[in-house]
């Protein structure tokens, strides 16, 4: 018998992990079709994530303005997994694979100032939940203006066009995918053919490698 399982039993209704981020940034599996954009925020440890959410929990205001941004929206709809037609958020597919941008000190700053923005424009509707902040057709305008300007800023951190489409964007986004599929593979199979013995890997088997592995951007990893 597990002992400390009988302790706690004793007390039912508490939970046994207390583990928990001080703070982390928290995203919903699933999200209506319909939103501009899915709604993420901060949470402290005061909260109790449940499977229904990803958790990043080292994650600042750079890495909220890049996740809540239109370009990390376009990316989502096009790879994410569906429930009837709502969007299924993962981190295999979907965070894992995304392309960050590179970005200087002065440039993570300007994001970090306009993902406060958006912050900032949420707190001023205090008795409005996410469903009606994200309502596609009632957004508060103080919120929208701040997207938007979030928006601006990271298409120009990337280098696209503030006119480009938003299937533009994926296939610029795919185009960088593949180049990093490919330099990371050529790596391993280098790595490999270094060694005197015959290599394990053959060229499309460390194709599937990369794939299946993150490439270090300087992001925090995503929690189950």
């Amino acid at each position: 018998p597990d002992e400390g399982r009988r302790k706690l039993a004793e007390t039912p209704a508490l939970f046994r992990e207390f583990s928990n981020p001080d703070v982390f940034l928290l995203i919903p599996r699933h999200s209506s079709e319909h939103r501009r954009y899915i709604p993420v925020g901060f949470l402290d440890n005061k909260h109790i994530p449940h499977d229904s959410a990803l958790i990043i929990p080292n994650a600042g205001l750079y890495h909220f303005g890049i996740l809540t941004s239109s370009v990390h929206m376009a990316w989502t709809r096009a790879v994410c997994g569906r429930l009837e037609m709502r969007y299924r958020y993962s981190k295999d597919i979907v965070y894992n694979n995304f392309i960050w941008p590179v970005a200087s000190e002065k440039q993570r700053a300007a994001i970090e100032e306009l993902a406060q923005g958006i912050l900032d424009a949420r707190a001023k509707n205090p008795n409005s939940s996410f469903a009606d902040l994200y309502d596609p057709l009632a957004m508060p305008p103080e919120l929208l203006k701040a997207h938007n300007a979030l928006d601006r800023a990271v298409l120009k951190l990337y280098g696209f066009g503030k006119e480009m489409t938003e299937p533009e964007i994926v296939g610029e986004l795919m185009e960088n995918y593949q180049e990093l599929l490919h330099r990371k593979a050529n790596e391993v199979i280098e790595q490999y053919s270094n060694f005197r013995f015959h290599s394990p890997f053959t060229a499309s088997q460390a194709r599937l490698w990369t794939i299946s592995g993150r490439d270090s951007q300087a992001n925090p990893g995503i929690a189950v």
